[in-house]
């Protein structure tokens, strides 16, 4: 989900993964509804994590943050996830889903 949000309140967003990917690569829209939802592509397979741990890897490169700051809040066993991006710009996420 796209919003504004204060300096001290993550940035929360909806993602689709696309595991076993050739590339990692972030950036799209996956459907046509409310909230955007963020495509975000990873070579790794979705086996013990490892696939959420690639995507969070992911998410801090493109918005520029530490790992740490990037927490998966729902769906860890789904395409569909949601995280919470801890001092993340959220004009960067309108970027990201017009690319």
């Amino acid at each position: 989900m796209s919003r504004s949000a204060p300096a001290d309140e993550p940035l929360r967003l909806t993602v689709r993964v696309q595991p076993g990917a050739s590339r990692t690569r972030v950036g799209g829209r996956y459907g046509e509804g409310e909230p955007p939802v963020l495509v975000v592509r990873v070579p790794a397979r979705p086996i013990e994590g490892r696939a959420n741990e690639a995507v969070r890897v992911a998410l801090a490169d493109a918005f520029d943050i530490r790992t740490a700051q990037v927490t998966l809040t729902a769906g860890a066993s789904a395409r569909l996830k949601v995280f919470d991006l801890a001092g993340a710009d959220p004009s960067r996420l309108t970027e990201l889903l017009d690319s």
